[in-house]
């Protein structure tokens, strides 16, 4: 990640917006009166959307001067740029949810307000008990801009119904043997599609627009978006070319993936299985069909995790920043921590343990939430993430849109995404 002289794109505008807004902190600034609070969110559904509510419930009783709290989902498509177009148009939330390829951007903008020493004082919020490797993403110049309320690791859930109807086996019985990897992944996915004609494997989030759920395939490969100081581009890096060339393969060829245009949810019972995280166990209906969570494929690589982080900031300018940064606090206290853990793995070490999370997420067994969760989070890798990301971003998908085509030169057109965005990570 980085940050300082080399921010640019979201955090220049975030900055840009704070300066015009540096005489006041908005209409209500100043007034006395009730207090309403709104947080912007990634999701919609029903369940989370029902314990965020059951919390505010909780906290206004106890704070009667805060008579509302409003959670505005906002889509996950384009959540940031939706986000920044608030906050540059006057009507900034007061906390927000920040996904981690935007972190560096926020946390370096100044926009948000910095957390550490108010959540320390809390009694009974137990800081330290915040597992440093998950705060280092949200943190500059020694303090922390935004509470890393989710660090969930990727894993594969499964349609055990479809695979055997294909004649597959399950991912646990390859598991078992030694032999779940991405090559046999994949040709299962192949065999249901052509058996069954429904989807094989789908990256939830991906869609030929989201690249960076990619991740989540390549870094069995050893790949990766670029180097870990962020100044030199990996697309055309041969551990890359390898794990895209397989995608291709599996996508075009072997029709393992659904292709460009073609949707398939698996929680529908469209798709043999789906990477995703265990927020969406909660789009699992009770007698749909035969499912199962497991960890990512072995890659060529060998076994590895990857980990979508995301953080709550307050804002600075909010005129309510008090009052928001004291209801995060309440928010993310250890209590409703570990109800919040069926959705979203926090980061207090003291609720990761399998025997911990089980309890709160019902749908889940012990075992797939230590061998997906908790050694995911013990052992993965973030997605990628770095300063301008939202240029960088754009620039990545233009330059991967060739690639979407069955006769695509896969090496050729990596070599063309370097080409573009090496300039922005060498300044």
């Amino acid at each position: 990640m980085r940050t300082g002289k080399g921010v640019r794109g979201l955090a220049v505008a975030l900055a840009g917006v704070l300066a015009l807004t540096a005489c006041g902190g908005g209409e209500e600034a100043g007034q006395d009166g009730p207090t309403s609070l709104r947080m912007t969110i990634w999701s919609a559904n029903e369940a989370h959307l029902k314990l965020f509510n059951e919390i505010a419930d909780e906290y206004k009783k106890a704070n009667p001067g805060v008579t509302a709290i409003t959670f505005d989902p906002l889509p996950f498509e384009n959540y940031t740029t939706t986000l920044t177009t608030q906050i540059a148009g006057g009507n900034a939330p007061d906390l927000a949810w920040v996904f981690e390829n935007s972190a560096p951007d926020f946390v370096a903008s100044g926009a948000l307000l910095p957390l550490d020493d108010r959540l320390k004082k809390v009694d009974g919020y137990g800081y330290d008990d915040l597992s440093p490797a998950t705060l280092k993403l949200w943190q500059n110049d020694g303090k922390l801009f935004a509470y890393p309320f989710s660090t969930s690791p990727f894993g594969v859930f499964v349609n055990t119904d479809l695979l055997k109807k294909a004649g597959q086996k399950t991912p646990a019985e390859l598991i078992a043997g030694g032999q779940w990897n991405w090559d046999n992944a994949l040709a299962a996915a192949a065999a249901v599609q052509g058996a069954t004609g429904r989807a094989g494997l789908v990256i939830r989030d991906f869609d030929y627009k989201g690249w960076d759920n990619l991740s989540t395939f390549w870094t069995g490969w050893g790949a990766q978006a670029w180097s870990a100081d962020g100044r030199s581009c990996g697309f055309a890096a041969p551990e890359m070319v390898d794990a895209m060339t397989t995608l291709h393969r599996a996508i075009f060829t072997a029709k393992a993936l659904p292709g460009p245009g073609t949707t398939a949810d698996f929680f529908a019972g469209d798709a043999a299985m789906t990477v995703t995280q265990i927020s969406r166990a909660s789009l699992l209906k009770d007698g749909g069909f035969g499912w199962d969570l497991v960890p990512l494929p072995a890659g060529p690589k060998g076994n590895y995790s990857v980990v979508g982080q995301a953080g709550i900031g307050v804002m600075k300018k909010s005129p309510h920043a008090d009052e928001a940064a004291d209801f995060l606090a309440f928010l993310t206290n250890p209590t409703n921590s570990a109800k919040l853990a069926q959705f979203f793995p926090p980061p207090r070490q003291s609720l990761l343990t399998a025997e911990t999370l089980a309890k709160t997420n019902p749908k889940l067994k012990p075992e797939q939430l230590q061998k997906v969760v908790i050694d995911g989070i013990t052992n993965g890798v973030v997605k990628p993430n770095h300063a301008g990301q939202a240029e960088l971003s754009q620039q990545v998908r233009a330059g991967l849109d060739p690639l979407w085509k069955a006769d695509a030169d896969v090496r050729a057109v990596l070599e063309g995404v370097c080409t573009k965005i090496q300039p922005l990570l060498a300044k």
